[in-house]
């Protein structure tokens, strides 16, 4: 599988182009970006074929469109990730019966707790009475788009 540099995959218009603004690529939300970044990465290792993805999403929007009326919520990246999930599912990579049980796991956990606390993971410069307003990742609903 050949990787491909981030100019030469992303649409700058059509339906798989990212939002943006003046430009720029734009995130509602941390995990947008991760599963952004993640799906750039999986492409740039080699395990993700670009246009299969694309096609992938193209093809997810196109559901959603189809599928809900249009003054629905609509998230661009949980298509997104709908689609990444899809197509390393078809490729073998995660299964998504795996996908299911880690959401279903990290949603279990309580608020705060998405990373570890027992010295192993890095310095993240916070104490841990949760008594503020950052973005910890949690999966509060169905990612599916």
């Amino acid at each position: 599988m050949a990787a491909t540099t981030l100019a030469a995959v992303l649409d700058v218009d059509g339906p798989a182009a990212p939002p943006r603004s003046n430009g720029e690529l734009v995130f509602g939300a941390p995990w947008e970006s991760r599963a952004f970044g993640l799906a750039l990465a999986l492409n740039a290792s080699g395990k993700l074929e670009w246009e299969e993805f694309r096609q992938q999403l193209i093809q997810t929007i196109s559901d959603w469109e189809r599928e809900h009326s249009p003054d629905e919520e609509w998230s661009y990246y949980r298509c997104w990730l709908t689609a990444l999930e899809r197509v390393l599912d078809q490729v073998g990579l995660v299964a998504s019966d795996e996908v299911v049980a880690r959401t279903v796991a990290f949603a279990a956990r309580p608020h705060g707790h998405d990373h570890r606390h027992d010295g192993h993971d890095q310095d993240h410069h916070h104490d841990h009475d949760h008594d503020h307003d950052h973005e910890h990742g949690h999966v509060h609903d169905d990612h599916e788009c």
